[in-house]
């Protein structure tokens, strides 16, 4: 990992999250009523609360709606929240302005073509290693772990270990 990749990372005081393929697996799972249905890690909910508990803002943008997502974010207490979103970069755009943050502040992990334009934009730009080879191409930051099962913990330990000055746990 070169030292500006931990330099970004040390710089966080924003971090947003797209939600299917970076916190969940990417898939949809519906019941026979209709109602979506994600899965979220624990292990990520954990690492965004050592994120918070270090000062840092989360936010989550998602082209999708889903009251999944807003229950995951109520029991989180991520209040920046923005669902149906078909331009992430105007909502992080939006977002900064508001909380009167630069784009070297601010770091999103994303996995698909929707997220390019915010990932390109930010100081910090992650992407889970089973994201879309235009994202990977872009992204900073890889993780080892899928999108679902670890890749934001991953991240949330990357980012603290950078602003404590050391390397990875």
């Amino acid at each position: 990992m070169t030292e500006k990749i931990h330099h970004h990372a040390a710089r966080i005081k924003l971090m947003a999250f797209d939600v299917d393929g970076v916190m969940t697996d990417g898939r949809l799972y519906y019941t026979d009523a209709g109602q979506e249905i994600k899965a979220f890690n624990t292990l990520d909910g954990q690492g965004l609360r050592f994120l918070q508990q270090a000062g840092i803002d989360l936010a989550i943008i998602t082209g999708r709606v889903s009251g999944a997502v807003t229950a995951r974010a109520r029991e989180l207490g991520i209040f920046h929240l923005f669902q149906g979103v078909s331009d992430k970069l105007a909502a992080m755009s939006a977002l900064l302005s508001r909380l009167n943050l630069p784009w070297a502040n601010a770091g999103y992990m994303g996995d698909d073509a929707i997220d390019l334009p915010a990932l390109r934009a930010v100081g910090f730009a992650a992407a889970p290693v089973n994201a879309h080879r235009r994202v990977l191409a872009e992204a900073g930051f890889v993780t080892v772990a899928k999108g679902g099962e670890g890749a934001v913990r991953e991240v949330c330990d990357f980012i603290l270990a950078a602003r404590e000055g050391r390397e990875q746990p």
